[in-house]
């Protein structure tokens, strides 16, 4: 079937370098993963997001691209093109927005840039195509290696002037908590990631199962009602329930979607979490938040970086060719 514009999508995390081509309708073709060397330097990560797009670039589908967008973990700065994920540590106000445009394949045909944070990303998607369709206030969760989010406001993904309103992971959420790498302290991601959850877990006796030491495992446990690893849910759950109540009180929200492969846990985490909101989500204009399982799984940060490039969207304005945003 015959394309008239695709978008190429990269999605960059603390564990992997996803790619695609996405059609006007969100649907993805060519995707590819590659894992992220999150404890390399810099350059040793931009390589393979180098890689993954000469592979998107090889495909006959390249010449349909009219835009390259990209959802990066965080903080993001939009003025100034660059990323400092927290859980890629090589990458401290990297121009990731130049270092893609830079790209022969991108910078033969000019083609333009965008950045976002990978919640915003995921907000924009599940705006887009997934849970969050329809809903004028919402909010977008990613809840993995860390924890990212994005806000839709009045109907249109807002994200903020540097690009990170809503960046809930590092809200505080316990005031005497643990440091965390942000410099912050308490902060939601070091009790709600995936990361927390299986170390949490382990510090308290939990014992894996064939060596897997993640929090899917420690969600298979909880499901077979492993006293310890329920425990560690639990307490993911009370803090994202404090954040998104946090959040709610503050913006007004109607939905909250939340996604990322620590939800992939289902009762396991949204459960508890139904049930610690029923406790901070009190006031009279937040109670009965409506919270629904994102739609759109691991392809929800490239669906969202498409969105990203949509001219009707009312995302971001479009970056100059190969300049960064």
């Amino acid at each position: 079937m015959p394309v008239t514009q695709l978008f190429a999508a990269l999605d960059i995390g603390g564990t992997k370098i996803a790619g695609a081509l996405v059609d006007a309708d969100g649907r993805l073709r060519h995707r590819l993963q590659l894992p992220t060397p999150a404890t390399e330097p810099g350059p040793t990560v931009l390589a393979v997001v180098h890689q993954v797009l000469d592979r998107l670039a090889g495909t006959a589908d390249w010449a349909a691209v009219t835009a390259v967008g990209i959802g990066s973990a965080g903080p993001v700065d939009l003025a100034g093109g660059t990323v400092s994920p927290v859980n890629i540590p090589g990458w401290r106000d990297f121009p990731l927005a130049a270092a893609v445009a830079a790209h022969p394949a991108v910078a033969a045909r000019t083609l333009p840039v965008r950045l976002a944070g990978d919640g915003v990303a995921m907000a924009a998607a599940e705006h887009w195509q997934g849970a969050a369709r329809g809903a004028d206030h919402a909010l977008g969760l990613v809840v993995s290696t860390g924890v990212g989010a994005g806000l839709v406001l009045d109907g249109a993904v807002r994200p903020g002037p540097s690009g990170n309103a809503g960046h809930l992971g590092h809200i505080t959420v316990d005031l005497d908590g643990e440091p965390c790498p942000c410099g912050s302290r308490g902060c939601l991601e070091g009790l709600a990631s995936g990361t927390a959850i299986a170390r949490r877990a382990l510090a308290r006796g939990w014992q894996p199962v064939g060596g897997d030491r993640t929090a899917r495992a420690v969600a298979v446990s909880a499901a077979a009602g492993d006293p310890v690893a329920l425990a560690s849910f639990d307490r993911a759950a009370q803090a994202l329930a404090a954040g998104i109540a946090a959040t709610a009180a503050l913006v007004d929200l109607s939905r909250v979607v939340v996604g990322g492969g620590v939800a992939a846990a289902g009762d396991v985490l949204f459960a508890p979490l139904a049930r610690h909101l029923d406790r901070y989500a009190a006031l009279s204009y937040i109670r009965g938040l409506d919270v629904r399982r994102a739609e759109l799984g691991t392809d929800a940060g490239l669906i969202g970086a498409a969105a990203l490039c949509r001219r009707s969207s009312p995302e971001p304005p479009a970056c100059l060719p190969s300049r960064s945003c």
